[in-house]
């Protein structure tokens, strides 16, 4: 409670109307409180209008108590603590019988668009036969993909965290963290993630009512609402939902309008506890062009991220891809893709289609021959000089090593073999001399490396399975 300067008049903020039954406030007080709205922008100022003052509305005036309400309890504990006192002394300043002002929270009332109209700011909540309506006129959440389920998600370093995240939200029944934002570059697996848990959503409780879509979708309904005055219908229905995901939130960068909006429909779900998960192609403190405010609220819980695709997670995704589809491609074949093709998963599950549909068209047995002349435009768009550095990255990948294993002094078979192959394609593959070759690799000797190239050259002769496994990594590397 908040006493203001002449000890009589005071604040109070409660969750539900006080007001008498039936009771409507009179046309003189619609004037009055028309009168103080209007000098909310300049009393202040634009910016914090827009965002916390705007969706005040009336909803009664009795006994010297003038009620107003607000969508959310954050909205309503913001403007109690920041501005509530002021707007009470500039209601008694209109009325000396307002002698207290009580913010309610009513989750209907929602802000005009006409922000001229001041008077009209009286609550009038949206029916739900409006929301109904505009739910039959256009199905707002987006399909599902099938395809896209937990049961087909490959799970590896890169993707963990954010799998286990998805699954806790699905398998918890307290939100264990609101919102949940999942973020990560192009075709790492984030729509994929986010459709599992739609999916995995609707199973486990069908009558609740999940809404999956795109922020260029949200935004597309959001001003065919403005164009259309039906805002009031389009409020309810985001509302309304328990689950609302997100998807590509990025997208309403730069859209102030849309943030604005999205921002209030955030914080009413999150007042009633309402599930929010959101993607991205980046974190919440990297977004360009989003407010401040929504930024933070995008943090308020668990930010879970996607990491660049590991060699063991491509591995294993086209392992999956190929049992999926049936086909049958030798495993050299796989490994080479996971090799080459480490830009994302969708290109990569491309590549390995287009290879499936050539072998079903053509009737050839599918082999590394094939599949560099099918793919060759793909792995020539991932063509670049070749470097020791690179050979010992790829090297250590296949052979599930540490970079640091490269320039070591240890001895042991599992890490001087995958050395001396890393110094054998270095001596192939690159114009550097030997003894150029030997200070990459811990500062040995020229001579250590001549006899690690005899010694791979040795072993591919009498080893044909030794011999495919450098013949994928060169390949890999030289495309």
């Amino acid at each position: 409670m908040s006493q203001t300067n002449n000890n009589k008049s005071y604040l109070t903020v409660v969750d539900n109307s006080q007001a008498p039954e039936n009771f409507k406030p009179t046309p003189e007080m619609k004037a009055t409180w028309k009168a103080v709205y209007k000098q909310f922008r300049n009393e202040f100022g634009e910016a914090i209008f827009r965002s916390w003052l705007k969706p005040l509305s009336l909803q009664a005036c009795y006994h010297g108590t003038l009620e107003v309400s607000v969508p959310t309890r954050f909205m309503k504990d913001w403007i109690q603590t920041n501005y509530g006192p002021r707007i009470l002394e500039m209601c008694t300043e209109k009325d000396s019988e307002i002698s207290r002002l009580e913010i309610v929270v009513v989750q209907k009332a929602m802000p005009i668009e006409d922000d001229d109209d001041a008077a009209s700011h009286v609550a009038s909540p949206a029916t739900k036969a409006n929301a109904n309506a505009l739910a039959e006129e256009v199905e707002l959440s987006s399909p599902l993909d099938a395809r896209f389920k937990f049961e087909n998600f490959v799970v590896g370093k890169s993707n963990a965290l954010s799998h286990a995240a998805a699954l806790r939200v699905v398998e918890s029944n307290n939100m264990p963290f609101n919102p949940l934002f999942i973020y990560g570059g192009v075709g790492l697996g984030k729509t994929h993630l986010m459709h599992a848990i739609a999916h995995a959503l609707r199973e486990k409780s069908p009558k609740k009512t999940v809404m999956y879509l795109s922020a260029e979708k949200f935004m597309f309904q959001f001003v065919k609402a403005l164009r259309a005055k039906d805002t009031m219908a389009f409020k309810e229905l985001f509302r309304s939902v328990d689950v609302l995901m997100i998807d590509d939130v990025q997208f309403i960068s730069g859209k102030e309008a849309t943030q604005e909006e999205f921002f209030h429909t955030f914080n009413a779900l999150i007042d009633q506890n309402k599930q929010i998960i959101i993607s991205a192609d980046r974190s919440p403190n990297d977004l360009q062009g989003i407010d401040d405010r929504l930024r933070s609220r995008l943090s308020w819980g668990l930010v879970a991220d996607i990491q660049p695709t590991t060699y063991e997670l491509r591995l294993g995704i086209l392992k999956a891809k190929r049992d999926m589809l049936g086909v049958e491609i030798p495993d050299p074949v796989l490994e080479f893709l996971a090799l080459k093709v480490t830009s994302n998963i969708r290109e990569l599950e491309g590549a390995l289609n287009r290879i499936a549909a050539h072998a079903d068209v053509s009737k050839d047995p599918i082999t590394l021959e094939t599949t560099q002349n099918v793919l060759q435009d793909l792995l020539r768009s991932h063509d670049r000089r070749i470097t020791i550095d690179e050979i010992q990255r790829r090297v250590s990948e296949h052979y599930n090593l540490k970079i640091s294993d490269m320039h070591s002094a240890r001895r042991s078979r599992n890490v001087a073999r995958p050395r001396q192959v890393a110094m054998y394609l270095a001596k192939q593959l690159t114009a550097r001399s030997l003894p150029e070759i030997g200070r990459k690799f811990g500062g040995r000797d020229h001579t250590t490396v001549m006899h690690a190239v005899r010694k791979i050259e040795e072993l591919m002769e009498g080893d044909a399975s030794f011999s495919q496994d450098v013949d994928v990594l060169r390949r890999a590397l030289t495309g």
